[in-house]
C-alpha cells in the first residue's frame, strides 16, 4: 500500500489500533517532526491526548554518529553502557554533550509545545508514533526513553517499516503495530504520494486542535 500523505497514513494506522479506543488509560506520542500528521489522526480516532516525544541522540566522543545514550522529552537520560564503557567519555564530557543536546531538545519542545504542559505518561499506555521505521535507532531510544517515565505498556505504531526494523523494536516494545512492511523496503519517503517536509508551524497548529479538543 502506498499512503497519499501522512494524515491519510495515519488514518489507516488508527484502524489497527482500534482496541486502544476511547480508553482514559492512552496517550498518544509523536516523534516530530514526521510523526505527528500521523499521530494527529490517530489521536483523534482513539479519542486520546497528543504530545510530541522529542529524541535527542547523545554522540560519542569523536564519534557523534555513535550514539552512547539518548535524552527525551520528561528529562529523561538512557545511555548505552557497552558503548560508553568503550568511549570511557569522562563524566565532565558526558554532562557537556547532554547538556548541549539538552539545549536543543528544549528549544524544540518550545517551538512545537509553547506553554502548555507534557501529557502524563506514567501508568498509561503509550503509544509512540511515527511516519516510518527505516533503521529505527531513533525509535528504540525514544522507547528506552519512554520506559523511564514509567507506563504501563510502551506500543510502537507506524505506517510503514523495515521487516528487521520491526522485528527489532518488538524486542524492546511491548507492541509493534506495522501496517506495512514491504520487502525490499528502500526507504519510508518511497510509500507516500506526498512525504514533503513537516514544517514546524504544521506541528504547532495540529498540537494545538489536538490540545483543544
Amino acid at each position: 500500500m502506498r499512503f497519499a500523505d501522512r494524515r491519510a497514513a495515519g488514518r489507516v494506522l488508527a484502524d489497527e489500533l482500534h482496541k486502544y479506543a476511547c480508553r482514559n488509560d492512552v496517550v498518544v506520542l509523536a516523534l516530530p517532526r514526521g510523526g505527528v500528521p500521523v499521530a494527529f489522526e490517530v489521536a483523534c480516532a482513539l479519542a486520546a491526548p497528543l504530545d510530541v516525544f522529542v529524541v535527542r541522540k547523545l554522540g560519542a566522543p569523536r564519534h557523534p554518529e555513535l550514539a552512547m545514550g539518548a535524552i527525551a522529552s520528561g528529562g529523561v537520560r538512557v545511555l548505552n553502557e557497552e558503548v560508553v564503557a568503550y568511549y570511557r567519555p569522562s563524566p565532565d564530557e558526558l554532562q557537556r554533550i547532554t547538556d548541549v543536546e539538552r539545549r536543543e531538545l528544549e528549544r524544540r519542545e518550545l517551538a512545537y509545545r509553547g506553554g502548555r504542559p507534557h501529557v502524563p505518561i506514567a501508568g498509561r499506555i503509550a503509544i509512540l508514533v511515527d511516519d516510518g521505521l527505516a533503521t529505527g535507532a531513533s525509535m528504540r531510544a525514544a522507547v528506552q526513553a519512554a520506559r523511564a517515565l514509567g507506563p504501563s505498556q510502551v506500543v510502537v505504531a507506524v505506517p510503514v517499516g523495515a521487516p528487521d526494523s520491526c522485528r527489532s523494536i518488538e524486542t524492546v516494545a511491548d507492541e509493534v503495530v506495522c501496517v506495512e512492511r514491504p520487502e525490499p523496503f528502500d526507504a519510508v519517503g518511497c510509500w507516500y504520494g506526498d512525504f514533503s517536509q513537516t514544517a514546524d508551524e504544521e506541528v504547532r497548529e495540529l498540537l494545538a486542535q489536538s490540545a483543544g479538543r
